[in-house]
């Protein structure tokens, strides 16, 4: 049965882990050997939005987006255990552990610290839906999530980074940092990194069903649209990794600095909500879902907030920006314990 299916995968998907690693390290490489290419990819920036990444990651999100059955997603907030759960994952657990893996690691790196929490207060909206994808989570239930984390980000988020980087710090003998974001801020970055592909997948749904019919819609238009999302990733990765390629070789320990409290936080985050969602009887699919919205973070809003408070050149963005680069390979790790824990905790 499983030779079969692995049969049924396109070449991309079967070696998707080494595909992810070689555009890593392809992007390192790149940024490393020419440090003028970030000067090229900063070309096509406008504000604090990189335009090569945000095609990236819309284009990314687009087909999963697509795929989604909007007419379906009625029923997806009836299990209120489970969104409770997530919510209390997403807007408690989360920042909280972020904020203390952050003074705990970085104590004695004010602004590495400053973009650890940044990353732990932005709750994921864009690659949670491949991650979800891949590790064959609830698709519906994904975009009903994340759809109720953009809410409560456009809401909370400036909060949020007020109380634990302002008010807070200093409770622990830390410096506070005044941060200005605004709502109209979030809610712009939200619009282009989710209500874009959110958008599109809708119209191209519905359209295209009407016109066509929904068998035609489900098993020939999709298989053409779904490697897009793998490409996407892959050509997503080797931007972001080309723009600090030169520094993560000339200071590694700086990497593994910011990078050992963000691995504790995505394992940890991961595998508390699986385990969470198993005793709530959500089923895998609901857990995987759960799990990869807990576990992953939206570092184009850490990235944008660190930035505009900080500067480009500044010890948060760093920070911020060495957040995917953990998260993409941890993350596509977690995937393959999903897979493996579905076959041995869930019958179905």
């Amino acid at each position: 049965m499983r030779e079969g299916v692995v049969k049924k995968l396109s070449f991309l998907d079967r070696f998707l882990t080494l595909w992810i690693f070689l555009a890593m390290a392809l992007g390192v490489l790149s940024g490393y050997l020419y440090p003028q290419i970030s000067g090229f990819w900063n070309k096509f920036q406008v504000g604090t939005t990189n335009i090569p990444i945000a095609i990236g990651l819309i284009l990314m999100m687009y087909p999963p987006l697509a795929k989604v059955k909007y007419e379906e997603m009625g029923g997806v907030f009836k299990n209120v255990k489970v969104l409770v759960l997530s919510l209390v994952q997403n807007w408690i657990i989360g920042p909280v552990l972020m904020f203390f893996l952050a003074i705990v690691f970085l104590r004695g790196y004010p602004e590495y610290m400053a973009g650890l929490i940044m990353i732990g207060l932005a709750r994921c909206i864009a690659m949670v839906i491949v991650w979800n994808e891949l590790a064959k989570g609830d698709t519906e239930y994904c975009a009903g999530l994340v759809a109720f984390n953009s809410v409560f980000q456009v809401i909370f988020f400036s909060a949020y980074a007020w109380f634990f980087i302002t008010v807070l710090p200093p409770y622990f003998g830390l410096k506070g940092t005044a941060v200005n974001i605004s709502i109209a801020q979030i809610a712009n970055s939200v619009f282009i990194y989710l209500g874009i592909p959110f958008l599109a997948g809708i119209i191209t749904r519905i359209t295209l069903i009407r016109l066509k019919s929904k068998k035609w819609y489900e098993e020939k238009f999709m298989p053409k649209i779904s490697p897009i999302t793998l490409v996407s990733l892959l050509f997503t990765i080797i931007v972001m990794f080309s723009l600090k390629g030169e520094y993560i070789v000339k200071i590694p320990m700086d990497v593994i600095r910011i990078a050992v409290p963000l691995l504790i936080y995505f394992v940890l985050m991961f595998l508390v909500s699986f385990y969470m969602g198993r005793r709530v009887k959500a089923g895998y699919a609901k857990t995987a879902t759960l799990s990869f919205t807990a576990a992953s973070n939206n570092f184009e809003l850490a990235i944008a907030v660190a930035i505009s408070v900080f500067g480009i050149n500044s010890g948060a963005a760093f920070a911020a920006v060495i957040g995917p680069l953990v998260e993409v390979p941890v993350l596509i790790m977690l995937v393959n314990v999903a897979l493996r824990l579905k076959g041995r905790l869930f019958s179905t």
